[in-house]
């Protein structure tokens, strides 16, 4: 190729790789469409179900292999790819296709595929959008093995390499990192979201995805340099730049090493307050990253990912198995299970609901109270689990005192059933999540009724300040330090002062370092976060005084303007802690 060629995509998991291009070869295969005579419908049929159990046996043995590999336990993403091959959405679409327009397997599954992609197309949350990308990666498998192509990679990537791919599904990730110990992932669709993304952050390999066309740029055999933090890609990078990308390697290391020191160490500040720091997590694989980067539990698990790509429910055992697994990984350390925050926006595939604005419609805990069918085993399945850890229930998008009285009323209920069953279950301790300026303003009033109390900020600051971060026509009016989102998080934390409750944070605002000081000074008990932003915030915590932040905290609450705080903030953080302000932090060569 040419001189080097820079791009740049969506940073998914820090670190920096320098390696040799190993492009996965998927060219897209052409879906063929034929039209069936009468007779040959019964056995396109089985023919559709043969690969569907092929399939589904091909990922069973993906599973078993990771499950033996260091003993790993990366298998929930596995799974749930699993269940979408036995979910009717695809299955019985698919075979309406075949029996009814009397079309071939492949094209029947081709088009279920594209119906139900086209249900998350409606959905607002990025979550929830990444996930057509799951329904792509079960769709594609089927038809290989209707075509009889194998679909696993046929070509193993030396150690070291660095994969280059158009996407990769959660079975190649979890194949190509245990198996081929690679040095790094790049991809052309893909976001922070996507299980790329998410298992590469697991077991810390760096991965930049999105970066549009990488597989065009980069062929077999390339230099690449891969900055996971800063989502930057060189591909054939000189001989200098490989040199000062591997030293901006050790120093990244070092760094790494320096924070990690203090894994096993509390967030104890100079002053003697102790603030735990836990994480947020969405699949059982981020618990391993969560423990290594020194999270004392969870603060945030979201359950929502038991609806992708799905039109039925999961059930109670589904439920119980799921939770069960995290809370045994990380007992006795305590983990918040938040109950489903789903509503208009973010709805199981298949089930509609019209809304004229979803994110002040039928969503999260109002939603669960009026659907007891979803809710009650979602319940009962935590209750059950229970009894294997450290759990803490939370709901969320709690508006006022009578939607908390009914969900506790409703886990109340659950827990008796359970106990006319003959099962042993006790209630766990209940907490909601506050991110709505109602539950703010009378936040003294919930506190009296629950056991602890965890400010949302994503939605919370979005609802005060009317911003939608996702519009960028008024993203830059999103300030997490208006005078509006101080006075407010204050008016929350001395409600709970006032009842004697905890009250954490597992908004993004927790994970940002330059916010710790105000944090600390705030009286927060715990802030929950991605595993990796625990070192340096435990960093800037174990360095202050609590006394420096409340102090601070009060000079902020006496300025007025949004601009002026923030260089306040700034400043004290310069002066205290000058390497987190007005740098990209120690990842990548020195700037020239």
């Amino acid at each position: 190729m040419g001189g080097p060629a820079t791009l740049r995509g969506i940073a998914a998991s820090p670190g920096i790789a320098v390696g040799r291009v190993w492009v996965l070869d998927q060219r897209k295969v052409k879906t063929p469409r034929r039209d069936l005579a009468p007779e040959e419908v019964p056995a396109e049929v089985r023919r559709l179900h043969l690969a569907l159990a092929a399939s589904d046996r091909q990922l069973a043995e993906v599973r078993r292999k990771v499950e033996q590999l260091e003993g790993t336990e990366h298998t929930a993403i596995i799974d749930m790819h699993r269940m979408m091959l036995k979910d009717e959405l695809l299955v019985a679409e698919a075979e309406r296709l075949v029996r009814e327009e009397r079309v071939n397997a492949e094209w029947a599954v081709k088009r279920a595929v594209r119906k139900i992609k086209a249900a998350f197309s409606d959905v607002a949350d990025p979550y929830f959008k990444e996930r057509r990308a799951d329904v792509d990666h079960v769709g594609a498998r089927v038809i290989d093995n209707l075509l009889g192509e194998a679909p696993e990679v046929q070509e193993p990537p030396p150690e070291g390499a660095v994969v280059v791919a158009r996407d990769l599904s959660p079975a190649d990730t979890a194949l190509l990192l245990h198996e081929r110990k690679v040095a790094a992932f790049v991809t052309d669709l893909g976001t922070q979201t996507s299980h790329t993304a998410i298992v590469a952050r697991a077991l810390g390999v760096p991965a930049v995805v999105g970066v549009a066309r990488v597989t065009q740029a980069a062929a077999r055999g390339d230099w690449i340099v891969v900055d996971g933090a800063r989502g930057l890609v060189v591909v054939g990078p000189t001989a200098g730049e490989r040199d000062d990308y591997l030293q901006a390697r050790e120093r990244y290391l070092a760094h790494e090493r320096e924070q990690l020191a203090t894994r096993d160490l509390p967030a104890t500040t100079l002053d003697g307050v102790t603030v735990r720091l836990v994480g947020n997590i969405e699949f059982a694989e981020e618990v391993e990253g969560l423990v290594a980067h020194g999270g004392e539990g969870v603060g945030l698990y979201r359950t929502e990912f038991l609806f992708l790509g799905r039109g039925d429910l999961p059930d109670e055992e589904e439920h119980y198995r799921n939770y069960r697994r995290v809370l045994e990984a990380l007992a006795p350390r305590p983990v918040t299970i938040r109950t489903f925050d789903l509503g208009a926006d973010k709805l199981p595939v298949g089930v509609k609901a019209r809304a004229e604005n979803p994110a002040l419609g039928l969503r999260a805990l109002r939603y669960c109270l009026r659907q007891p069918e979803l809710f009650r085993p979602q319940l009962r399945g935590l209750l059950r689990a229970g009894r294997h850890g450290n759990l803490k229930v939370m709901f969320p998008m709690v508006s006022g005192v009578a939607e908390l009285r009914a969900a506790r009323r409703a886990l109340a209920d659950a827990a008796e059933e359970l106990r006319r069953e003959g099962q042993e279950v006790s209630l766990p301790p209940v907490g909601i999540m506050v991110e709505l300026p109602s539950a703010a303003l009378i936040a003294d009033r919930l506190a009296a009724e629950c056991d602890f109390l965890s400010i949302g900020t994503n939605d919370l600051i979005q609802y005060t300040l009317a911003i939608d971060r996702q519009d960028k026509e008024v993203a830059y009016l999103y300030r997490p330090l208006h005078l509006a989102v101080l006075r407010t998080l204050a008016l929350i934390c001395d409600a709970g002062k006032r009842a004697g409750i905890p009250v954490s944070m597992c908004g993004e605002m927790a994970g940002e370092p330059l916010y710790a000081l105000v944090l600390l000074g705030l009286g927060l008990s715990e802030l929950s976060m991605n595993g990796p932003s625990i070192p340096p915030v435990k960093r800037v915590l174990r360095a202050a005084r609590a006394a420096d932040g409340r102090a601070l905290l009060d000079r902020l609450l006496a300025l007025t303007a949004a601009d002026d705080i923030e260089r306040t903030v700034r400043d004290e953080m310069a002066r205290h802690f000058p390497d987190l302000v007005g740098t990209e932090g120690p990842v990548g060569p020195a700037a020239g």
